[in-house]
């Protein structure tokens, strides 16, 4: 345990009726780059995610599948949770509804806590039923009498249930989301919410007949007819996962502790994640979460990710197929921080040539080259100070070399980490990455404008003074590479760590140029102008990919 700030962050977690889809990815991906970027600024960190077994869904599901549900929900989470290694992905918690300790216990005392609080009762209830959102929809919230998450009729479900006495917080919610204590982002979804508070909160049913959920779920506590409603069972994820009701530590150390409680959801959820789960937290006495950064979609070739219809991406499998480097690159890159993203494989390609093969790679590829060429790949003693975040690299120029060499590159270096964490606080991705790239762009300039062949050719001549040169220059652009595997750790980790390899000598020595990132399509790089280092990442680096 340190005393450096604290920041517990979340994924939603799915029902695992089907396998992953990257639309889930994307929030995994995100939340990743989230945790890795706070524990470089220092803090003490945890990424929980997991999923969410006791749906009805799950249950039809299994019955489709001829079955049990018990052994449908393991096969299936398994999928979920090796997502880790396709995404490289750093979750310290994978937590399961269905099978983990810790679960059942802390939902059964989030119960009891709010019946004791007087917010529970039993009443007869006849209403519109989704099962694909698990919730109640009144006939005014329907799109042409579908469910408007997923365009399906609900059915009408009459039955006995408890009820959760949401309207006695709507007060509080309003206060605490309007003066920020609950934070919202983007402030569309606050709006929304604060929309959907003012047009007034219903109590709603937060149990099932354990006729109707085919007795699968976590039995109401004192009433063992009902069972858990899902969405109480499944939001409970987030302090179950930390010992609530079981003791131990964790959950004071990251919730009721000081620090940042962050969750990351989909906006077809936002209801729950912003206004039920607060409500019930509250209802309990517990702390709120401090942060509810909310996604739009990804659609799939204009269309909405559907397994009816046929628009799922299986992520590992594109992974498997472009890299991991590829698929976290342009959910960080492409998507925008509000409105739907459309899937292709033909854009992930694009996208991984153009930036990580024809930008990142190339770049480091010519420096390095020209190291070797030029320096026997020997990195060359040049003037400087420190490069803020990276590590110290025996004979690589620091940011005062670079500022010799280029005022615009050294204040790409030094502004990238500031612009980088003023957009990941904002919760933009994309606007993130785009400050990273920065480096990128400016350390190509340099190059163009410093002509490093020239002082070379001129060396050759005895021209003490273009050695010199060269040395500051080749200097100032290798650091420039560490640079940009620092800011490119919480994005990329693993391209980053090729980058740092491929930059810190051994032995003295910087190891070999290789391609960073193989070509996944035939489009060939830019020629490079007359005299200039490509490094190696054109055509002896290309790899094509079928159906790109």
């Amino acid at each position: 345990m340190t005393d450096a700030p604290r920041t517990y962050i979340t994924t939603t977690i799915p029902y695992v009726n089907a396998r992953p889809h990257l639309g889930f990815a994307l929030e995994l991906v995100q939340a990743d780059v989230l945790a890795r970027h706070r524990r470089q600024a220092g803090d003490d960190v945890r990424l929980l995610t997991g999923t969410d077994d006791n749906s009805l869904k799950n249950v039809i599901a299994a019955e489709a599948a001829g079955v049990g549900v018990q052994e449908f929900v393991d096969r299936n989470a398994v999928a979920f949770e090796r997502l880790r290694d396709p995404l490289s992905l750093s979750f310290d918690d994978f937590i399961r509804t269905s099978s983990d300790p810790r679960h059942r216990v802390g939902v059964e005392r989030l119960w009891q806590r709010v019946a004791e609080a007087g917010d529970l009762y039993r009443k007869h209830y006849e209403g519109l039923y989704c099962v694909g959102c698990e919730q109640f929809w009144t006939p005014e919230d329907l799109d042409g009498g579908n469910c408007p998450e997923h365009g399906t009729p609900p059915r009408p479900v009459a039955e006995e249930n408890w009820f959760f006495r949401l309207s006695r917080h709507a007060d509080t919610l309003r206060r605490l989301i309007g003066d920020g204590t609950l934070r919202i982002e983007p402030a569309s979804r606050r709006n929304e919410v604060l929309g959907l508070i003012d047009g007034g909160l219903h109590d709603f049913s937060v149990s099932r007949s354990r006729t109707r959920a085919r007795g699968w779920g976590i039995p109401v506590p004192g009433d063992d007819d009902q069972v858990v409603y899902v969405w109480w069972d499944a939001l409970g994820n987030y302090v179950t996962s930390l010992g609530y009701g079981t003791g131990g530590e964790d959950f004071d150390r990251w919730w009721a502790g000081s620090g940042r409680r962050i969750h990351l959801v989909g906006k077809g959820v936002i209801r729950f994640h912003a206004v039920y789960w607060p409500a019930m937290l509250l209802s309990a006495g517990l702390p709120l979460p401090t942060d509810v950064l909310v996604h739009d979609y990804l659609t799939v070739e204009g269309r909405k990710i559907s397994k009816s219809a046929g628009t799922v991406v299986d992520p590992a499998d594109l992974v498997a197929r472009y890299g991991t480097d590829a698929v976290r690159w342009w959910l960080l890159r492409d998507v925008p921080r509000v409105g739907d993203a459309d899937f292709t494989a033909e854009r992930l390609v694009q996208r991984h040539d153009t930036d990580l093969a024809g930008g990142v790679g190339n770049l480091v590829n010519r420096i390095v080259t020209m190291v070797h060429r030029y320096r026997a790949g020997r990195p060359p003693a040049v003037r400087g100070g420190d490069v803020p975040g990276v590590a110290r690299v025996v004979g690589v120029a620091r940011v005062g070399g670079i500022a010799a060499v280029s005022e615009w590159l050294a204040r790409a270096v030094e502004e990238s980490a500031g612009r980088v964490g003023s957009a990941l606080e904002d919760y933009d991705f994309r606007q993130a990455a785009a400050a990273v790239w920065t480096v990128v762009e400016e350390a190509n300039r340099c190059i163009d404008a410093t002509r490093p062949w020239v002082h070379a050719r001129a060396e050759k001549d005895g021209d003490r003074a273009s050695a010199e040169r060269l040395d500051d220059v080749l200097g100032a652009l290798l650091a420039s590479c560490l640079v940009l595997a620092e800011r490119l750790t919480p994005f990329l980790p693993d391209a980053a760590a090729r980058i740092t390899a491929q930059c810190t000598p051994v032995d003295g020595v910087l190891p070999p140029p290789a391609p960073l990132f193989p070509r996944l399509s035939d489009t060939a790089a830019r020629p490079a102008e007359a005299g200039q280092e490509t490094g190696g990442q054109g055509t002896a680096g290309r790899r094509a990919v079928a159906g790109a």
